[in-house]
């Protein structure tokens, strides 16, 4: 299910077009609106649990490992 979501704070991520394809980079700029479809679950970092989700953009490029705390759900 597609979210609206709008990001928090400004930062680059990876971008995977396809497996076969190399990764591509992406600004990600504050106050940015995208409809994506979440697949959260939590990896352990130094501070602790870190609670993140791989970001599936509608266009079929995905995005790894972007904390919870960089977004937030819109209407």
């Amino acid at each position: 299910m597609y979210q609206s979501i709008e990001f928090r704070a400004g930062f680059d991520v990876d971008l995977e077009i396809s497996p076969k394809e190399r990764l591509e980079r992406l600004q990600i700029r504050k106050g940015m609106k995208v409809r994506a479809e979440l697949r959260p679950y939590v990896i352990e970092s130094p501070g602790g649990p870190l609670e993140v989700a791989d970001v599936c953009f509608e266009d079929g490029t995905v995005s790894r490992q972007i904390p919870y705390a960089l977004f937030r759900f819109v209407e």
